[in-house]
Order: structure tokens, then sequence, then C-alpha cells
């Protein structure tokens, strides 16, 4: 489980036999806490584990790693000890729009794998602090995913490029633009034959009209799009059914059933904060009204899709063919396989649920699986009369869509033959994450001159002859396209910490004097198709958007003629390549708020792992820790291994986006750099390696130290989860009784039971609380890393999370098992059952804390808000230990200091941009946790006061709810009964976490209601 608790080797057989025999809990959260092994218990036994090493630790080598991005999270601790304190001369004129200690808010646009996200961006006194997401942009709805959160901290990382680079050495821009400016003249002559151009996905019309204008100019220059997370599949796919490459975009609130065939659609898609937000909205129930979407998930492993269906299969990555085929030939498309992969009534029943709500189904394929699966599903979508419902058909949003495996092989091909004099390429990290087989850094090394914009040193600026800063969007002025087509505007909201240049500021140099990004942008819409005024596009700025410019839509025709027969997988290993849910492609890999973010399933932070099945594993005799070397073709990788739940046998999931080299010191940390995946992955098998690869697994033996969160924090097996179906919540009302109780559970008023009064705090004013609906979260961490930016919270590193002392005041527990009437795998490791719980401090009106603390640094408000004031805390953690929620943090070192960044004093200042000058900086030896983000509390307090009217309900969103996709937190005044969160604590569904310790929590939950098939049910 970590360095201090080593791992013992499991019996998985008896762990199963467990589960069914029903002795073991009824939710899990690992399997060591289904065996009861002596070191799980002594893990939980002590409140603070491995306390007795921290006399031992030798602080710098604990705090080697931790530097960029790490201190940027945590500088609250940067007082005048080692910063000197210096004094600040007043605004001579105040500008007319600020208010000092107001913050301003600027509509701008995010990329997000290429596509725009709209964001609103809060600024304090000219330094951006807190992004949210744009009520009024199509792909964010006003919430946040936790990836565009922290790009925040990437804008203040001082591992940022900031200085031109030639061959290792600094140099200046005027040096790089004279060697661009003669590198591209000499092209002149050839018309470009010898220029190529090397993007990522290009959704911006300002940048797309300036690499036409360029090729243009340069008739016989290419242009190649790559990205290591692509949609080639879909791309494909459209190709061989349509004939013409179209974009897929979906629309969830029209749909009643859902099939996923390996999609992660709530996580891992441009448009999955829209798309979580759907499809939420189709499982709202209040009380016993409503009706619910229902979700089937066929997968290769266990995703926050998978783990929120209603239903979940997991089959290998080559069977995801066979399913849909399946299907689609039980809606009259094709021929039905020889042979499933799961028992064939279980897809009579999905085909037979698609068909009863013809119209409002949907059937949505892996973004990384084959084409001739995303075929299928044309056809299956075509079938079911999805076509401009769920499903919207639309030309690409991509300027260049053509296959990007395709564009970069074509490239390589070019490099390798010697007809490339001179490369730009414009972010990304080619020589990192391009397929291994086209060995595409040592080809990119026979071109004569190789330029590359980056914001970071990554391994790409190894092999090329010069690397330039290129600005982060929050500096830049810029366009980028929504998934929907939508143009989203960027501006900057500050000047640029570095001398870089943005993108269209470096394009507009190559042909002719460099222009500033604002005219550049400016004159595009003054003259290209949309025209703008000034007035016109100071409302596109104010928006943060073009409305009215989605991509059109179209119905075309499948040609199911072109779908190939399905073969039947033959036997072996397959090995399926997995985006990471934080880091993406590699993309975040020096943001140390990611890094150190929970993994949504495995809860691992900071390293990747070999995602193995309890069979497989039991099988080949591994256990986790242990070092797995997968060997291929391509060569070997070796990494540590994890027991999975959930995981398809005779599969394994390698996470991509870890083993970096170059990229900053989060990236490259000695101890938490985890392994390349790249390094194995073919052009020919981007989403996976199937049998025939001959893939091998070779157990190397070890014990890996893990990070991993998933036993700390524990609630000693109590009455935690509730769930079940509408159905059971109904049939419970009928008699009387509360739904969603455990069989053993007695049901007891506790106010008979009561020595205090009812209402302890009697106060006529708000009385402030919060409920949580489990129906609706997909554990997706959006509200973790909103809490973390908006509260200053510190990142401590892998070591201390090791120990147990991870700093988030949010955690979501994520638990196995369940129900068997609504779950029928509910007793097994095959496939069990995942719910997901978000627990911060719950706010207890009788909290066990406050009476032991000896300073009263723990105190009850007047409007019922379990306060800190950190001033007084003197570090004896008495309420940690009363505190039977788990939800305190005791800031054990100062994370933010010593660490290697602060030998640099010119970073200094630039850390102490980023905290949120509206609350508390902690030093070492307090206690923290959630306080329901009282500054905004306070804020609303002081308008409404301004106003002489009282608070209204709604106008206070703490950071997690608003930032959450699905809406799942509702905070509100709970002594106001026309307030909504006032009415869903009322909800037959609502309970009390611990309820029966009578600690009266302010915070709620809702159970989990799910949906399932009753055939397949019985």
């Amino acid at each position: 489980m970590n360095e201090s608790t080593p791992e013992q080797k499991l019996d998985l057989e008896a762990i199963s036999q467990k589960l069914k025999d029903k002795k073991g809990p009824a939710y899990w959260r690992s399997l060591e806490e289904v065996a009861k092994t002596a070191e799980f218990q002594k893990w939980v036994d002590d409140e603070f584990p491995n306390r007795r090493d921290l006399a031992t630790i030798d602080r710098r080598s604990l705090l080697k790693f931790m530097g960029a991005s790490l201190a940027m999270a945590g500088l609250a601790g940067c007082r005048g000890v080692f910063l000197p304190e210096e004094k600040l001369v007043a605004y001579v004129e105040q500008p007319e729009e600020l208010l000092i200690g107001t913050p301003l808010f600027y509509s701008t646009t995010m990329p997000f794998m290429g596509y725009g996200f709209g964001v609103l961006c809060s600024q304090r006194e000219g330094r951006p602090i807190k992004l949210e997401g744009n009520p009024r942009h199509p792909m964010s709805l006003g919430s946040i995913n936790s990836m565009v959160e922290a790009e925040m901290l990437n804008f203040y990382d001082p591992d940022r490029l900031s200085n031109v680079i030639q061959q290792g050495n600094i140099s200046t821009w005027e040096q790089f633009a004279e060697t661009a400016s003669d590198a591209i003249q000499a092209q002149v002559a050839k018309q470009g034959a010898g220029l190529r151009f090397l993007t990522g996905t290009v959704t911006s019309p300002t940048v797309a009209a300036q690499l036409n204008t360029l090729r243009s100019k340069f008739p016989q220059s290419k242009w190649y799009c790559y990205d290591p997370i692509d949609r080639d599949g879909e791309r494909k796919g459209s190709m061989a059914v349509f004939g013409k490459q179209y974009e897929t975009r979906l629309d969830l609130s029209k749909a009643n059933v859902i099939v996923s065939l390996d999609s992660d659609f709530l996580l891992r898609r441009p448009d999955s904060v829209a798309l979580a937000r759907q499809w939420a909205d189709g499982r709202r129930i209040t009380g016993t009204d409503g009706t619910m979407n229902r979700l089937y998930a066929f997968s290769s492993r266990m995703t926050t899709t998978a783990a929120t269906a209603d239903h979940y299969w997991p089959v290998r990555p080559s069977e995801l063919e066979i399913i849909a085929s399946a299907i689609a030939a039980g809606l009259g498309v094709g021929q039905a396989p020889s042979s499933l992969p799961v028992d064939a009534s279980i897809v009579s029943a999905i085909v037979k649920d698609l068909q009863q709500n013809q119209g409002s189904a949907v059937v949505i394929p892996g973004e990384e699986q084959t084409p001739n699966l995303h075929a299928l599903c044309f056809a299956i979508n075509e079938a079911l009369g999805a076509f401009g419902k769920s499903v919207l058909i639309q030309e690409p949003v991509d300027y260049n869509p053509t296959p990007r495996v395709d564009q970069m092989t074509s490239l390589t091909n070019d490099l390798n033959q010697g007809l490339v004099d001179l490369i730009f390429i414009i972010g990304g990290n080619p020589a990192y994450d391009a397929p291994a087989d086209l060995n595409f850094g040592s080809a990119l090394g026979k071109a004569k001159v190789k330029i590359y914009l980056s914001m970071y040193e990554t391994e790409t600026s190894a092999v090329c002859d010069w690397t330039a800063p290129v600005s982060h969007p929050l500096e830049a002025w810029g366009d980028l396209r929504a998934h929907d087509g939508t143009i989203s505007l960027t501006q900057p909201l500050m000047e640029p910490l570095y001398d870089s240049w943005s993108v269209i500021e470096f394009l507009s140099s190559l042909y002719g004097p460099k222009q500033e990004g604002y005219d550049i942008l400016r004159d595009y819409y003054k003259q290209g198709p949309h025209k703008l005024d000034h007035n016109k596009f100071k409302v596109a700025l104010y928006k943060g958007m073009l409305e009215e410019t989605t991509q059109p839509t179209v119905v075309p025709k499948v040609n199911t003629a072109s779908i190939q027969p399905v073969a039947i997988s033959p036997a072996g290993t397959e090995v399926r390549f997995q985006s990471c849910g934080k880091i993406l492609d590699g993309t975040y890999s020096n943001n140390g708020w990611l890094r150190e973010l929970p993994d949504q399933i495995t809860k691992g932070t900071w390293d990747n792992v070999i995602e193995i099945s309890p069979a497989m594993a039991q099988q080949l005799n591994i256990s986790s820790g242990n070092i797995l070397k997968v060997s291929t073709q391509l060569g070997t990788v070796e990494g540590p291994a994890w027991i999975q739940p959930g995981q398809p046998n005779n599969a394994i999931t390698m996470t991509l986006g870890y083993g970096r080299t170059a990229g900053g010191v989060v990236a490259t940390a000695d101890e938490a750099t985890g392994y390349n995946a790249y390094v194995i992955r073919s052009s020919q098998s981007m989403g996976f390696l199937p049998a025939s690869a001959g893939a091998t697994i070779q157990n190397q033996g070890g014990d890996f130290r893990f990070a991993n969160v998933q036993l700390h924090n524990g609630m000693e097996n109590r009455d935690i989860v509730r769930e079940g179906t509408m159905d059971e919540m109904k049939q419970a009302l009928a008699a009387g009784k509360k739904p969603f109780r455990f069989p053993n559970e007695e049901e007891i008023d506790l106010d008979d039971l009561n020595l205090y009064p009812k209402d302890v705090f009697r106060w006529d004013g708000p009385q402030w609380g919060m409920t949580i609906d489990l129906t609706t979260c997909t554990g997706c961490n959006a509200c973790v890393t909103a809490c973390q930016a908006e509260n200053n919270i510190p990142v401590v590193g892998k070591d201390q999370v090791a120990r147990g002392r991870e700093m988030h005041w949010i955690r979501i527990d994520r638990y196995y098992g369940g129900n068997k009437t609504s779950s029928p795998e509910a007793d097994t490791l095959s496939a069990p059952p995942v719910v997901f719980q978000p627990v911060m401090c719950v706010q207890c009106e009788k909290a066990p804390c406050e009476p032991v603390c000896p300073v009263a640094a723990t105190v009850h408000s007047h409007d019922g808000i379990n306060q800190m004031v950190y001033n007084r805390c003197v570090g004896t953690r008495y309420c940690s230990d009363n505190c039977p929620y788990k939800v305190r943090r005791f800031n054990f070192l100062n994370y933010q200091m010593e660490q290697l960044q602060f030998q640099d004093i010119q970073k200094i200042p630039l850390l102490k941009l980023l905290n949120n000058p509206d609350v508390t900086v902690r030093s070492r030896g307090v206690m923290e946790k959630c306080n329901y983000c009282i500054q905004r509390i306070s804020d609303a307090r002081i308008e409404a006061k301004k106003a002489g009217l009282p608070i209204r309900d709604g106008s206070i969103l703490t950071a997690c709810q608003q930032a959450c996709p699905t809406r799942t937190i509702t905070f509100g005044n709970i002594a106001d009964p026309e307030a909504k969160v006032a009415a869903m604590r009322k909800d037959p569904r609502s309970y009390l976490l611990l309820g029966d310790m009578n600690t009266r929590p302010r915070t709620s939950h809702m159970a989990r209601l799910r949906n399932p098939n009753p055939e397949i049910v019985s």
C-alpha cells in the first residue's frame, strides 16, 4: 500500500469467495480492505500513519523533486523569512474600472484537446488567479474540468521556457528571427519545396488563415498535423461509410438509452463537460418524480463512464467490434457474429431496449477504437434514427482533418528522404509521443533547420536547432473553435511573463513584418467572413465567443456494404493504451495539481501503473507493486502492476503521458516519473495492441512504492453509501420506511434519544448547508482541483502522500460492491459496480472537534459554519482524532520552503502571484479543512447588505459547486424553505453521513439511484 506498509500477497480466490458468501463488507475500497490484512488494519488504526518516521526525514531528499508547480500551489508560506518585504507605491490615479480588492472577470478561451473551451477568468489588480466555466459557452456551460482549471498553474510555472534556446544555449529573438527569415527566404526560389509545418489540431480560424497565406506564398510547402490522442478511428470510419470525413457531436439530452462501446465520454472528449451535464440532466429525480436515462458500458478498462454506468461489462479491446456487430445484427444491419464475449441474452436485452427507444437512443464508440467499430456505430445510430437528434454529423471543425497517423507517416518519410530543408514545429512534443515505429526523433535530425515553438523545453527541443517560447493563452490574443464549431475568442489577462510570442505573432513574421496579436486578430475579423465592426467585436470579446457560429449539420446516408466483417479475437494478451484522466497525453506532466490529483478509478497519484485483472494476476502470480516487463516487437517497458477490479481478463491497460525526460522539474521528478508507454505504441495500433502483436508480460518481482490514497481517511466500514433503484425507493416509501437502509440497520428517531434541543443554533439569518447527489457524481475530480485553486492548498509531493498526508480538502471516495438487487455483479471482482462519494468537512452542528480543541481554534459561526481560526491553532490534532469523517488535514511541513526553484531569486516574485488574496495563507503546524468557501459567502453578504436585500438563493456558488460539470453539489440557506438546498434535504433520498452519531451535518448526501434493465437484473 505504501512504503511503511509492505504489500502482503493477497489470496484473490479467497477474496472473491468472501464477497460471494457475503462475509465481506457491502462496500469496499480495495482488495486489502476485503482481505483484512494485518498491514491494512495497522494503517486504519493509526490516525496519522508513519508519524514516527517524521523525525528521520531527510528534507532535501523529501523535497528534491517538489519543484516548479508544487511550490506555486502552496507558496502561502512565503513570508518575510526568506522573501524581502518591499513597500509598494499606490496608484496615483486609480484606473476607472479597478476597485482594489474586488476581482474583475473576463471571458476568454482555453485550448483543450485542440478545441476551444470557454472560461471566465478572475483578475486581481492585474493578475489572473482563477478560472471558471463560461455559462454562455456551449462546451463549458458554466462548469470546468480539472485540466482546464489547472491551466492557471501552468501560467505561473517558473519552468516555462523564458528564453530563446539555440542548441542548448540561450539566444535572442533577434538572432532567432534573422535565422528564420534567412531560412524561409531560401525557400522562395523552390516555392517552399523544402518547407514543412507541423502543428497539433488547428481549430483557430486566424491560425488556419495564416498557414494558408504561407502555403499560397510557398505552394510546394506542406502542413502536417499530429496529436498523440487522435480521432483517426472516427475519421477513417466516416470515410468508409460516407465517402467523406465528418465529425460527430453528441446531444445526450435527447437520449434515453446510451450504450458506450469503450468510450469515456464523461471525461476524455473535448466536449466531455457538456456531455456530462446532458447525461446528468437526464438522471435528475425529485422525490419519486421524473425519469432516468439508462447507460450501458462495454469497456476495455474501468473508466469514469464505465463506473457510472447502470450496467458494465469488461471486454478485451478487440472484442468491442464483436459486441457492436451483434447489436447491429439485432437491428437488422449485417450478420451476427458466431460467438460473443458476453452472454447473448445481455445483447438481446440491450437491443430490445434500443428498439423501444427508437429516436432517443445512441451507441457511442470509443474515441481510440478502430475505424470499423466507428463504421458499425454509424450504421447502428442510423438504424436507431439518432442522426439529427442525439447524433449530429458535421463538417470537421479541424482545419486539417486528415488522419493524424497518416500525416505523421508522410512527414517522417519526407524527413528520411532528405526532402526537408526547414521545418517549423508549433506546439506538441512529437519526439516524445510519436509512434515508436516511425522513430520520428531520428528522422527529425535529418532536416537542415529545425525550429520549435513551445511553452517548455521538451524532448523535442533536444532534437531542434532552435526552441522559442510561445505565450500562454492567458497572455495572448487568439481564437479557437469549440467542438460544435462555435468561434471562441482568447484575450490576454496579463502582459507576457516572459519575452514570448504568440503563435499568430510568430506566423505573421514569416510572411511580413511581425504584427501585434490584437492587430492580427482584429484585422481577420474586420475583413474576414464575419466582418465585425468595432462594437460587434467588443460584444464578442465580452461574451467570449461569436454566437450562431456552430458548424452546420448534415444527415448523410450510411453505406453498410463498406463495413468489414468482424473476426473473432484470437487468444492472447492485449495491451490497451489509455490517455491519462489527469495529464492527458503528457500535456500537463509538469503540473503539480494534476500529478497529485488521485486517479478517478485507481486513486493513485504521481505515477502511472499497469492495470491487470484479479483473475489474470492470480494466474500469473502477480501482486500489486510487482514490476512487470511488457515486451513487444518495438521494445520493452517496465512498470508497476496494479490489480484493478473490473479490468478485463487477458488485457492490460497502460497509461500514456508519463516517463518524461524533459519538460520541467515535476515532469522529470526522480521518484515520480513513471514509465513511458509511447515506446511500444505502433502507428498501426494506436489504441491497442491486439493479441496477434505477440506482447508478453514477465513478472520482475519487487515492491513498488505507491502513493495511493484509496485507503486513506477511512470511516471504519460505517454506514457510508446508500444506493438503489426507483422501484426500491417507492416500495420502501409505500411501506412507511426510510428507503435505502442497510438490511441490519435500525430505524431510530435520533431526536428521541437526544439530550440537547433539536435546534442547536438559533439565529435569525442564513444557515448554510450543502447537498451532494450521488446519482450524478462521476468522480471526475473537477471539484478537488477547483477547491485547491480557490483555497491556496499546497501540493505535498509523492513521499508525503504515501505517508497519508495529502492536503486536499475534498476527497472523492470510490467504493466497489453494493446492492445485488440492482447490480448483479455486486459480489464479484470481475465487474463490481462503483459508487463515487465526495466528502469534505460536513460542518456538524454538534461538531466533535470543537469541545476537544484546547485553544478554541475550531468554533462555530452564527450561520452554522465550523470555522478554523488558524492563528490560534497549535497543532495538537485532537480535532482530527475526534472527527469521524476524517476530513481535517494537518500541515506537517512547510511544503513551500527549501525547494529547488527558490535558489533562483528572480523567479520568486512570479510564484507569489498565484495565491487567492481572499483566503488565509497557512504555514506549518496548523489544521486545514473545507469552510464552505467562506470568503465567497462574505462577499455575497456584503453585496446584499449594500443593496439592502436578503442574499438571493443561488447567488453563492462554492468553488466545488461552480466547477462541477454535472451539478452534483447544491449550496444555500437550509433555513429558507424556498431554497433549493432545503428542498433537497427533505427529499426521500437524502441522508446524513454517519447520521447515527448525531453530529447533525450541514452537508447531506442523496442516495445514488441506478436504472438497471429488469431483464438483465433478473
